[in-house]
């Protein structure tokens, strides 16, 4: 009789992985979205009254199918030659260009800044005005956007092509040095790390710090890119070299400051503007790559087939339990959701989705498809714990297993835990109550990364910390193995308890 009614239980879940999957999840990962973009043109311009107009109106001459529309964002950087009133004239005539000023002159980094705060197109392309560079060669750079999920694409003037220019050597020969230098250090094998036309997909833009107010940016936006992990091409393009006697602004000593850029942006991770998910601290722990690799060992046995993945970040263990015969990482975040869609490119198997583990509507159609759940550091969040656990029952099979890190001791709740947005600290009892509330078995609940609290006790409860501290981290890093041989023989619970849970099969 037990057998008949298992048998009947598995004919059901087989029956509903033949459903159709919902439409937001029906394109294979890689398929372009879209095949043509809007985009904006971020123009700094200081002091080019005799090439700006020129360069201007060809940026809005631009006739291509890949550009559905175009914008045209001027920061004139309190030009004194009379640049402002020949941009005026233009901005009068084309609604297509919003024209913004400097009172001071502060730099083609923060005339780009401000610039790019009013970008609104699906990608943003900076252009210089001075005719070095031709507009014609942009939507070549686009279409990478459209048949390989790019994040970002450099145009190169020395990639091979049709024909090239010959350029100035010793100019050229820096160029190729700071970029080989950058390559060592960015693990990239970029052919032009100075190159002016840089396309970027303009959330992932929006949402990078940018420090430095002159040509540093070059080197700033190529390392914050790489640091998180963006796809980048390169596309050639031609390249009209003008003179120092012309006007040409960019100088040896530009070359030595963007080397103690590379150094430092090796050095520093600062990549993500502050938001309301809290990326720019999040973004710490997952460099802490050990320790990562340790939760995934750790959480590894208990993953099945088919599991959706809760609150996936960058896939920080994605990576560490793919390929899999079906496999949904999710998040809320927007930054990171994006570099999980380029991330998935080339995984047939994996798909990428906007989930909040609180809402039931983001989990309809799919009900009962999962043998897992993954769910780290994700329930301290969400503001009604019965019913996000509801939601991850709902999306299991039968027999289906919740694998849920939260973080424990209540006593330790501080500064770190609210610039989180927790809103608890678990205990065992508190975690087992709501699992089995929600109509869980618990098989078991156990103890993880003992030896880390100490640390958040006093970064927390006495220093009072709202960030990690780096050198923490990377000490963290160093001694992780020698901890986690420690971590079973130290005699407190662990900042975190795992549960593994299970969804009985006779519903």
């Amino acid at each position: 009789m037990k057998h008949a009614s298992e048998q009947k239980v598995m004919n059901k879940v087989s029956e509903k992985l033949l459903e159709p999957i919902p439409a937001w999840l029906d394109m294979p990962p890689g398929d372009p979205v879209n095949t043509s973009f809007s985009l904006s043109v971020l123009i700094p311009v200081y002091n080019e009254r005799y090439l700006v107009e020129t360069s201007l109106r060809r940026v809005l001459a631009l006739k291509d199918g890949i550009i559905h529309s175009l914008e045209v964002i001027v920061v004139d950087d309190c030009s004194r030659d009379g640049s402002w009133e020949i941009l005026q004239s233009i901005a009068g005539e084309d609604e297509r260009v919003v024209l913004l000023r400097h009172e001071r002159n502060m730099g083609k980094g923060a005339a780009l800044r401000t610039a790019l705060g009013r970008a609104t197109g699906e990608i943003t392309i900076v252009h210089d005005a001075d005719l070095e560079y031709n507009p014609a060669d942009i939507p070549s750079l686009l279409r990478p956007f459209a048949t390989e999920a790019a994040d970002a694409v450099f145009g190169s003037r020395y990639l091979s092509s049709h024909y090239r220019r010959a350029l100035m050597f010793r100019h050229t020969w820096f160029n190729k040095a700071l970029t080989f230098v950058a390559n060592v250090f960015t693990d990239l094998n970029l052919s032009d790390i100075e190159t002016c036309y840089k396309a970027i997909r303009t959330p992932l833009f929006q949402s990078i710090p940018l420090r430095h107010n002159d040509f540093r940016f070059e080197i700033e936006i190529a390392f914050k890119l790489a640091k998180r992990r963006a796809r980048i091409f390169e596309a050639p393009i031609s390249y009209l070299a003008r003179s120092y006697q012309e006007g040409k602004k960019i100088s040896h000593k530009d070359s030595v400051l963007a080397l103690a850029a590379i150094l430092r942006f090796w050095l520093i991770d600062d990549i993500y503007k502050e938001d309301e998910y809290g990326s720019h601290i999040l973004a710490s722990l997952e460099k802490v790559r050990r320790f990562n690799l340790w939760l995934g060992r750790t959480l590894a046995p208990y993953v099945g087939d088919r599991v959706l993945e809760i609150g996936a970040g960058i896939g920080t263990l994605t990576g560490q339990f793919i390929p899999r015969e079906f496999y949904l990482a999710s998040d809320i975040n927007p930054s990171y959701l994006s570099y999980l869609r380029s991330y998935s490119v080339g995984k047939p198997y994996l798909r990428v989705g906007h989930i909040d583990a609180g809402i039931p509507s983001d989990f309809s159609g799919l009900e009962g498809r999962f043998d897992t759940v993954l769910m780290i550091n994700v329930l301290e969040h969400v503001s009604n714990e019965q019913v996000a656990l509801g939601n991850v029952w709902s999306s299991l099979m039968p027999g289906g297993r919740a694998v849920i890190l939260v973080p424990q001791h209540p006593a330790l709740y501080g500064t770190l835990d609210r610039a989180l947005d927790h809103r608890e600290r678990y205990t065992r009892e508190s975690l087992r109550k709501g699992l089995e509330q929600a109509g869980f078995h618990v098989e078991r609940i156990f103890d993880f990364n003992r030896f880390s609290v100490p640390g958040w006790w006093l970064n927390g409860k006495v220093i009072r910390r709202k960030t990690f501290s780096r050198v923490q981290l990377k000490v963290l890093q160093m001694f992780m193995p020698l901890l986690r041989r420690l971590d079973g023989i130290l005699p407190w619970g662990g900042l975190s308890l795992i549960a593994v849970a299970t969804k009985p099969k006779g519903v």
